[in-house]
């Protein structure tokens, strides 16, 4: 197959998703597959849809290429540049399916879907409204409530429009302070002073706007992979200091993980249901990974849905397969097979 990998993007988590689509285009291209890998932000200069998929490929080559743009974001995005980089979609349109390993805002949140969706290209991975839907913690929030998926109670504030007192929202402290569309734990805040509160605000609200506080649960952090419908093993993720941020995410050694996770068979069986019931509940096709944590009492609660996770060579998703037998090269076309089902409907 010809397959483009679409990678980088503009998001916080830019850095993470090259990361993750060097490997899945390395798999992909050991499997035999035509996988070229491409920047959806500054795409390629002259590339040849004709030929791009063709004769040798060196795919480290193309990821250091694409990195060396990345200090050159920021200032590309303020100057009000088209999103899709040069070649972008005609390198996509010419591809029998793209492969999402874009991670976070501008990518995971459903904009690339819904105008591949206009244009018939095929992608791995759910469609545009449950990708916006999962990227959105708050509405997130709100579906798992009333879908029986038991998640920490929590607020959504606008800056400068609600009041930011946790009073008014019958809380108090510690509380968690996210950004509401965020990823990677990029703008994540656990406080317990109103100190650590305020300076959480700040952090958060300068990513976004938005942003999401929900009471602490201090427990034990697990992640549940769902492909086509049906829950991976779980993972048990110990982040030798602190919590599961950004930097034990994608530091090798960081975090201890287990895979299974040492449960009861109950424990095992209820996580795994909440896991599709939040998948089912978000209308997520494909696969997705979600994110929970459980109390000393067995208590549990799901955090969030992550619809196009991490690929990297720390990722969770990869793990749980691994303990199902299935290496990383056949778990990307596994990935693949699933998604283009909906396309043969």
């Amino acid at each position: 197959m010809k397959i483009v990998v679409l990678a980088a993007g503009t998001s916080t988590e830019r850095e993470v998703s090259i990361v993750s689509g060097t490997n899945v285009c390395k798999a992909l291209r050991s499997k035999g597959h035509q996988a070229i890998l491409v920047d959806v932000f500054f795409g390629k200069e002259g590339a040849d849809s004709a030929t791009a998929f063709d004769g040798d490929y060196d795919v480290d080559a193309e990821a250091a290429y694409i990195s060396s743009f990345n200090d050159q974001v920021k200032d590309a995005v303020a100057s009000g540049r088209e999103f899709f980089g040069p070649g972008v979609i005609e390198l996509c349109k010419a591809a029998d399916v793209v492969f999402m390993a874009l991670h976070g805002a501008n990518g995971e949140d459903g904009r690339v879907q819904a105008y591949f969706d206009l244009c018939g290209i095929p992608y791995t991975g759910t469609g545009y409204l449950s990708s916006a839907m999962a990227m959105d913690k708050g509405i997130t929030k709100k579906i798992f409530l009333t879908s029986g998926v038991p998640t920490p109670r929590g607020v959504e504030l606008k800056k400068g429009k609600d009041s930011t007192n946790l009073a008014d929202h019958n809380m108090e402290l510690p509380v968690v302070v996210k950004t509401c569309c965020g990823g990677s734990s990029v703008g994540v805040y656990i406080t317990k002073t109103p100190e650590e509160y305020e300076e959480a605000l700040q952090g958060a609200f300068s990513y976004e706007d938005e942003v999401v506080v929900e009471e602490y649960i201090e427990g034990r952090e697990f992640s549940v992979g769902v492909v086509d419908g049906k829950a991976y093993p779980i993972i048990e993720i110990a982040p030798v200091e602190g919590f599961y941020d950004y930097k034990n995410k994608y530091s090798a050694g960081a975090t201890i993980d287990t895979c299974p996770a040492v449960l009861t068979e109950g424990q095992t069986r209820q996580m795994q249901a909440y896991a599709e019931a939040g998948c089912k509940a978000l209308a997520v096709e494909g696969y997705a990974r979600l994110d929970f944590l459980m109390k000393e009492d067995g208590s549990m609660y799901c955090l969030e849905a992550n619809t196009l996770p991490g690929m990297t060579p720390t990722s969770l998703l990869p793990q749980e397969a691994a303990a199902l037998g299935i290496d990383y090269a056949q778990l990307c076309e596994n990935l693949i097979e699933i998604s283009m089902r909906k396309y043969q409907k």
